[in-house]
């Protein structure tokens, strides 16, 4: 194969790579209105699945809201770090990874989520559970009463799994709850068709017919080139 088929294969690849390994990223608005003035409490939790489940990482960025965090931390327990309004990071190593703090309502709240890691970038195909992040908001300081959503079972105002294959799904039980992708941050199907793209190439190239070359070329042929 030419050395430039190589570097066109390569690049082709190594795009297809990126595509997947840039955070999947959503912000995220609540409009908490309806409830301003309550003292209530928010939970965050990123767990992994009952079974196997590949290494992954989370972020809640970019907090902000007119209301006010009571801040009675430490508040995190499991692979959590950080202290709200600032950045929140969870990892699913641990098998509950919780963030809970008291908070008075006030009319909206926002944060971006940034989901990454090798779950999202590298699938390794042996896995059989995936991760799932969970944000809930109570109208109680204890957490018992949700508020603003239809999950009055587990309080689930939306939810994000990751997926076996490395891809994301959003469920969302809040009707005051937007939840949107951050453009460019999912990824992009075409990374895969240009890995399609690269594979074809490569094959093409791999088993092409070879030139037997003419009688003249096979006739100056060195001595000892091949069988006599």
């Amino acid at each position: 194969m030419s050395f430039h088929l190589s570097l066109l294969i390569g690049s082709f690849l190594g795009v297809g790579q990126l595509a997947w390994a840039s955070p999947i990223t959503y912000t995220v608005t609540v409009d908490t209105f309806s409830i301003s003035g309550m003292a209530g409490s928010l939970d965050f939790n990123f767990n992994p699945g009952p079974l196997e489940t590949q290494s992954a990482s989370l972020q809640i960025l970019d907090f902000t809201s007119n209301g006010a965090l009571a801040g009675n931390c430490p508040c995190g327990t499991g692979d959590v770090s950080g202290q709200l309004p600032a950045t929140l990071t969870f990892d699913n190593l641990a098998g509950f990874n919780d963030y809970f703090d008291d908070f008075t309502f006030g009319a909206t709240i926002s944060f971006n989520l940034s989901l990454y890691g090798p779950a999202l970038s590298t699938p390794d195909g042996l896995s059989t559970s995936g991760s799932r992040f969970v944000f809930s908001i109570f109208s109680d300081t204890a957490g018992t009463v949700p508020a603003l959503t239809t999950d009055t079972t587990d309080g689930f105002a939306f939810t994000v799994d990751v997926n076996l294959d490395g891809t994301t799904t959003v469920a969302n039980s809040s009707a005051q709850t937007t939840i949107a992708p951050v453009g460019g941050s999912t990824p992009e199907p075409a990374g895969w068709a240009e890995m399609a793209v690269a594979i074809g190439l490569w094959l093409m190239f791999r088993f092409r017919p070879r030139s037997r070359g003419t009688r003249a070329d096979q006739e100056v042929r060195p001595t000892g080139w091949g069988r006599e």
